[in-house]
């Protein structure tokens, strides 16, 4: 239990919640990590901002043998995201992605950096920080192959940022792109300029802006097919409620089914013409009986 209001409150921020927090990542160099890892980690970092925390002071560790300090590291900082940078001669240039599930490893996938061009070398405009990008990923692999697709799923929870509730149109200024082909992927990122048209809608072109990233798969640690499904549970309160008696044909047209009353076709008013009114007997029929007559008077 809490003994001040502080921890309380820092208590409360890490509870489970119906809508959870946008996912924080944390990028941890290793220990024989050489200036082009760092460089990485660093403009990764700037693209990441601000859902993102940077550890400069150097860790020796290896994910795939031991990961407590991983998880350590991950309840300290409340990251569910991880990217750890190292260098040796077996492995060069090396990145592990990954994400966590209850402060447990789930996924992790090792790259290899082949070419690097950093934010400084492409002399572009930026995007501002927490910029949400627009993912594209093309190529089959993306699709056919379980690795390949557990890592789009890793890339799109590492780079999609917070959920928003409305779009505008000045706000898709960030695009990053990622091709899988021959046993590589390619990361690169581009800013949208929005340029006169002479209509409505403006022409589009793209600026290449950094970092850029020629990346080769290497070891990858996926989790079981019952963890994996547990870890996409959503609770009740989110999910939609069906609607009785709605139902959609081919084209996607809606159609409701409404329950009413039987209706007395005898109380239906009806157009007043002299052909149409009702006779003395058929009223007196509808009273119960015939009326008595009316006597004269003397």
């Amino acid at each position: 239990k809490p003994k001040t209001k502080r921890a309380k409150r820092f208590l409360e921020k890490r509870e489970p919640k119906l809508k959870e927090n946008t996912k924080n990542a944390m990028l941890i160099k290793g220990g024989n990590a050489n200036s082009t890892v760092t460089e990485v980690l660093k403009d990764i970092y700037a693209v990441k901002k601000p859902f993102a925390v940077l550890y400069k002071k150097k860790n020796i560790t290896r994910p795939f043998e031991d990961q407590t300090s991983l998880e350590f590291f991950s309840k300290k900082s409340d990251c569910s995201l991880f990217l750890f940078g190292s260098h040796n001669k077996k492995r060069p240039n090396n990145l592990i992605l990954g994400r966590m599930f209850d402060y447990h490893v789930l996924d992790m996938i090792e790259l290899g950096i082949e070419k690097f061009v950093s934010l400084k070398d492409v002399k572009n405009s930026k995007c501002p920080e927490g910029t949400k990008p627009m993912l594209i990923f093309a190529g089959d692999m993306f699709d056919v192959s379980e690795e390949y697709r557990r890592l789009k799923s890793l890339l799109i929870d590492f780079f999609r940022g917070p959920s928003v509730p409305s779009i505008r149109l000045a706000g898709l200024e960030y695009v990053l792109h990622f091709t899988a082909v021959d046993g590589k992927i390619y990361m690169r990122s581009y800013k949208v300029l929005l340029k006169k048209s002479g209509c409505k809608i403006p022409r589009i072109e793209l600026e290449e802006m950094g970092p850029s990233l020629d990346l080769v798969m290497r070891r990858t640690h996926l989790a079981s097919d019952d963890l994996y499904n547990l870890s996409l549970k959503q609770p009740k309160a989110l999910k939609p409620k069906k609607k009785k008696n709605i139902s959609h044909d081919v084209f996607g047209t809606t159609y409701g089914r409404i329950h009413m009353q039987k209706q007395d076709l005898g109380k239906l008013q009806t157009r007043k013409m002299k052909g149409l009114k009702k006779r003395p007997a058929e009223k007196s029929a509808e009273d119960g009986g015939a009326s008595p007559k009316k006597s004269k008077s003397a």
